[in-house]
């Protein structure tokens, strides 16, 4: 096993340190790297679903172009995944001066305490190793930010401890961006960074370096840096200042899933559905997964949603965790081992629908409750539509015209509740369509029977309350008129 140096002498006789040798930025070293991904074909971000096509190709010009990029978006768009993804396309560990804050290139260095070091002690300074996760600082921008927390301060302790002058470079107490030297440096939801802040960062957008409050030196650091915002914060909570703005490379936008498959990748991916170490195995149906998904793309569209704010991806993931809580629940309690999702149990997942979605005046007056009811029945109606199409519901529809009424109760055991759904005429005869392998067992098939008969209740061919469960309105008969005497005919001559 071989030894990784110790010393800027052990390391000056490894190819590409030696003095002579170029030395590449980091930019140019996330460049190098993306273009051998791309060349292997190998994917650029692990995880990321629904942006092969639009964002990441974007993402990839502005990394070889050698841009520093902002990520624009509504929330729940991955932008923060994609932007920690980043330290990917770094250098699995590069070498820097041992104890230095900033991480400095013990070729170049840029801090007053590794020249001298390095002058002092020449080849046998030490030299230690970084790991590419501990090359990227990441920073929430909030208004209490303050510009000696992104670049640095004077540090009287440190003075004081040293004897040296407060103006001395060896008292700086460097902040966040300085420490990200030969890193990536990110600032999530950028327009919360107060204005002047923000200038402190035109200095390294465009020459590459700062200025620390105070001190006469320049530091011409290594990094990338890229930010986070939601466009329409912009005039809410702040804005990008148009000199910083002009400084950012590339804008890219972000968006939500194209698709109900690009949801479904990335819920079934971020979920957590597989409770291990718990007392009865829960199925998902696909269909139930495509429900609680359609939930989402269906309030998206909503006029009564605030689509300023978007509805989150987390919407679908929160949606489906709950539905599984509440399958187990369900399971847990009639002491069986094997339990599937029903679409009594996407209602029952509410709380989880609710507390995500920003209401207009009218969807307000409405209740969000009532609106995400609304928006689970016509999820159900979608995917409804998808798997039965041309299926003949006519004996179920008619079982229910001729007085049949069925409400089966959410905390039902499954062999209980497919009792009563096999009473309905014709119904069993098309739970393949949703459960084509047949090997669901009693609770698969319940919930088939179920999601059919929310079907046809979301289409209006029967009805649904809580009092009657599914039934079927009887027509009113029509009210007797009121009849008048005739008025006297009139005689002619």
């Amino acid at each position: 096993m071989t030894t990784k140096p110790a010393t800027l002498g052990e390391l000056r006789k490894l190819p590409g340190y030696a003095p002579e040798a170029p030395r590449r930025t980091v930019k140019e070293e996330l460049r190098a790297n993306l273009l051998k991904k791309l060349d292997t074909g190998e994917p650029l971000f692990a995880g990321i679903h629904g942006y092969e096509e639009t964002v990441l190709p974007q993402i990839a010009n502005a990394i070889l172009a050698r841009h520093n990029f902002i990520l624009l978006g509504l929330r729940g768009q991955a932008k923060s995944r994609i932007l920690r993804g980043l330290v990917d396309f770094l250098d699995p560990e590069i070498p820097y001066v041992a104890g230095c804050p900033i991480h400095d290139n013990p070729q170049a260095p840029l801090c007053r305490s590794c020249r001298d070091l390095i002058a002092e002690r020449g080849d046998a300074t030490p030299i230690a190793w970084l790991p590419r996760d501990a090359r990227f600082v990441e920073k929430l921008a909030t208004p209490d930010v303050t510009i000696a927390d992104i670049l640095g301060d004077v540090d009287p302790i440190k003075a004081a401890r040293s004897g040296r002058d407060l103006g001395d470079e060896l008292t700086i107490h460097y902040g966040l961006l300085p420490r990200a030297n030969r890193g990536i440096f990110a600032v999530n939801e950028l327009p919360d960074l107060a204005g002047k802040i923000q200038v402190g960062l035109f200095n390294i957008m465009q020459e590459g370096d700062i200025q620390i409050k105070g001190y006469p030196v320049r530091m011409p650091l290594d990094v990338l840096l890229v930010f986070t915002a939601n466009p329409e914060d912009y005039t809410a909570r702040g804005k990008i200042i148009t000199p910083l703005k002009d400084r950012i490379g590339s804008e890219i936008r972000t968006h939500y899933p194209a698709t109900v498959e690009e949801g479904v990748a990335i819920t079934e991916q971020e979920a957590w559905v597989a409770r291990n170490g718990g007392q009865t195995t829960v199925e998902v149906p696909r269909y139930i997964r495509e429900v609680v998904e359609q939930t989402a793309f269906l309030a998206r569209e909503d006029k009564r949603v605030d689509r300023r704010s978007g509805v989150s991806q987390r919407l679908p993931i929160a949606c489906l965790e709950s539905v599984v809580s509440s399958a187990e629940q369900r399971a847990v309690r009639n002491h069986e081992s094997r339990s599937a999702a029903r679409i009594a149990d996407v209602y029952a997942a509410l709380p989880a629908i609710t507390g995500k979605m920003e209401l207009e005046y009218e969807g307000e007056l409405r209740g969000a409750e009532n609106i995400a009811r609304e928006l689970i029945r016509g999820a159900v109606g979608k995917v409804f539509t998808q798997y039965l199409e041309g299926a003949n519901l006519q004996p179920v529809v008619q079982w229910f015209e001729l007085g049949g009424e069925l409400k089966v109760p959410e905390s039902a055991p499954a062999a209980e509740a497919l009792t009563q759904l096999k009473r309905i005429q014709g119904l069993m005869e098309h739970i393949g369509r949703l459960d084509a392998d047949g090997r669901s067992g009693p609770a698969g098939m319940a919930a088939a029977a179920e999601f059919i008969l929310e079907g046809l209740w979301s289409h209006k061919r029967i009805s649904r309350n809580e009092e009657r469960g599914f039934h079927a309105e009887r027509p009113k008969a029509p009210e007797p008129r009121e009849q008048s005497p005739r008025p006297p005919r009139r005689q002619f001559n």
